[in-house]
Formats: structure tokens, sequence, C-alpha cells
């Protein structure tokens, strides 16, 4: 199914939003335990914070620590190995741009229940704020088109972005959203301990008691 017709095609049409508002918008539209895997450093620092509750930490999700750039093929295997399940990677521009190859195996695969949320902001924010590719003019919507992912779209905004999770929540995919955000520094910190994420995330996906 083709993306919605009001949504801007290009990068420099959509609006710059924060990056933990719309993480929060994310984590409160989940409600079937769907798994999250969170890039590395302040894509995941707000995934962590945004998903604190009464109840606890969202056992679902997976921070990423040191591992750049695999946050799409993680979420991929995650996608494969439980297909029933839907499966989020939330991953930087920077580090998409060094595996731009696994654009185009999601969509040669037609990996369904999988879609990525670009958090766009054309900086590597986490080591000083040097310029990425998109920065200079990039477009990874465009990327993602071009590599065979058709249901890929900017953003417009905050409410466009919240359409689009709903309808990769209820329709086959697979998806890539992209979102341009500003450079606000993250609300909390991962907790840096890898053997518990991973256990967590393994009794959340229901593969360890």
């Amino acid at each position: 199914m083709a993306v919605l017709s009001n949504h801007p095609v290009n990068r420099d049409q959509a609006k710059v939003m924060n990056r933990y508002d719309i993480t929060k918008r994310l984590v409160g539209l989940l409600h079937a335990d769907e798994a999250v895997i969170g890039g590395i450093g302040y894509t995941n620092f707000d995934l962590w914070a945004a998903s604190e509750s009464a109840s606890g930490r969202r056992q679902q999700n997976f921070y990423m620590l040191g591992s750049m750039g695999l946050a799409v093929p993680i979420a991929m295997g995650v996608a494969i190995a439980q297909p029933r399940r839907k499966v989020f990677a939330l991953e930087g521009d920077g580090s998409v741009l060094m595996q731009l190859g696994s654009l185009s195996t999601v969509a040669a695969r037609k990996q369904t229940n999988l879609c990525v949320v670009i958090m766009d902001n054309g900086a590597y924010q986490i080591t000083g704020g040097q310029k990425t590719a998109t920065g200079e003019g990039a477009d990874i919507v465009g990327i993602a088109r071009a590599s065979g992912l058709e249901q890929s779209a900017w953003a417009a905004d905050e409410d466009a972005f919240v359409e689009l999770v709903a309808r990769s929540l209820k329709e086959d995919g697979p998806w890539l959203i992209g979102c341009r955000i500003d450079t606000a520094k993250p609300v909390d910190t991962t907790e840096r301990d890898p053997a518990r994420i991973r256990d967590n995330f393994m009794k959340g996906l229901g593969v360890r008691a």
C-alpha cells in the first residue's frame, strides 16, 4: 500500500521535532508487546527514558551499546525469528548511513512485521556534532524508496508521525519513517549492563524464563 499522499516528499519539508517527545509518543502507541531496537547513543537513551512507567520498564526494548549501524539488521533478525510480533528499529542518521545495504535487504525480504524509524538531525551528535551526509543534503527516505522500501515517508510533524506509526502497527510493511529531530540532549542515559539488557529483552520476547 502506498504511503499517505500528504506527507512531505523530502527532508527539507519536514518539521524539526524533539527526539524524546516522538519516542514517548511511539512507546505510548505500543500495545501488544512489540519489540523495539534502540540504536546506539541518544536514540536509545531517550527510548530508555520514555519506557519507564509505574509498572516498570518495558522488557521488549533492546538497547544497543557500541554496535553502530546495526539497529536495522538486529531488528530484522528479531522480525524473522518472531514473524507474528511487530518490530521497530530506532536508528540515527549517522548510524543508518553506515549500513545502507540493510535497507535493500529489508525490502528484498519484504519483512512485513518491521518498521524502521530514522531520527535525523544531520549530525553525529554524541561525538561532537560533526555533519553527516544528511546534513549535506542526502535524503534517507529517498534512499529507502530507491532501495525498494515503497512505504517510506517523512513525518511532516508529530501528528503525522503518530499516524504513520499507527498504520505500521495495523498494516503490513516493511515501513520506514523519517523524522527530522533537533539536537536536544537526551533525558536520561541507558543503564550500561549488556548482560542485563540481553536477559531482560529475551524475557520480554518470551524466549527465556
